[in-house]
């Protein structure tokens, strides 16, 4: 689920798009503005921080993209673009980075998730929710663009499965366990990156709401242990769900983002299929050699 706020005081315009074909918006490349946006992304060295960070700096350039988190950053990380210490908690710390910065947009991905903030409930409401609303003061202060995603953590037992519309009930609980048949909505990575990228550009005129699900896909375990056997035909798999297993049958199944698909345009390129072969792929050529290379390596010592 995305939200994106413009906090900019300007009008309105309503406008009608039928017989505008959506996609041809996203053809057009943002490096040729005039100027590019100044990026602030926060909790960024999770995989999708980083991940987000790379498509970013490759449409606005690397200087205009700044990482940050409250962690020590890789070599790789450094090598790749401006990286900050931002802690979510300082308000007064943010402000001077998005005035020394100059920071137009900020994407914030720094969250406690259900595991860790079960372990400590004070601290994941600190984060959750006063890092969030010092975000929220940000954009209002220095009229950004902000973007901020949820995940599936947010719905709870209340809200509808199948499909969970755009609108609806929340009323969250917490972490969850697996056994075949719990079906649960997912993205590949590629696409979640993709849809993040072109609701971020989408003009604003174009958006009826400010917060939307996108997905790709629904499947079980069993589905995708099926989907594996193609490519692993001795592969083997065991269950060990527990009590945490009720929360996850909780939680939606499918997701309803139609009015993604209607306003902007969404549409995924990876179903199971793909994202299957796909991972079976990157498992191959960039894990696999590794592993064996490891073992060479055992047999001499």
């Amino acid at each position: 689920m995305f939200s994106r706020k413009f906090l900019r005081l300007k009008s309105q315009i309503n406008i009608s798009l039928r017989g505008i074909k959506t996609s041809e918006i996203f053809k057009k490349d943002i490096r040729s503005s005039d100027k590019p946006p100044r990026i602030l992304i926060t909790g960024g060295l999770g995989q999708l921080g980083t991940e987000c960070a790379k498509l970013l700096r490759k449409n606005y350039g690397s200087e205009n993209v700044i990482l940050s988190d409250i962690i020590k950053p890789s070599n790789e990380s450094l090598s790749n673009g401006p990286f900050i210490f931002a802690d979510i908690l300082d308000f007064k710390g943010l402000q001077k980075i998005v005035v020394n910065h100059q920071i137009d947009w900020l994407i914030h991905f720094s969250a406690l998730l259900s595991v860790i903030g079960e372990q400590n409930v004070p601290l994941a409401v600190r984060v959750n929710i006063e890092g969030m609303h010092n975000v929220m003061e940000l954009a209002k202060q220095y009229n950004l663009k902000i973007f901020v995603p949820s995940t599936i953590g947010a719905f709870g037992p209340d809200s509808p499965r199948n499909p969970t519309p755009n609108t609806t009930v929340q009323r969250p609980r917490t972490i969850y366990g697996v056994k075949p048949y719990t079906k649960l909505p997912m993205m590949y990575i590629d696409d979640c990156l993709n849809s993040l990228f072109q609701f971020l550009n989408v003009p604003d005129e174009m958006l009826k709401k400010r917060t939307y699900n996108v997905t790709a896909m629904s499947f079980t375990p069993e589905e995708l242990f099926n989907e594996l056997r193609k490519h692993i035909p001795d592969l083997e798999i065991s269950y060990k769900p527990d009590s945490r297993q009720l929360i996850a049958e909780s939680w939606p199944q499918v997701f309803d983002d139609s009015e993604a698909r209607n306003d902007w345009g969404w549409s995924h390129k990876y179903d199971l299929k793909r994202l299957v072969s796909t991972m079976i792929q990157d498992v191959s050529e960039n894990f696999v050699p590794k592993y064996q290379r490891l073992k060479e390596v055992n047999s001499y010592v």
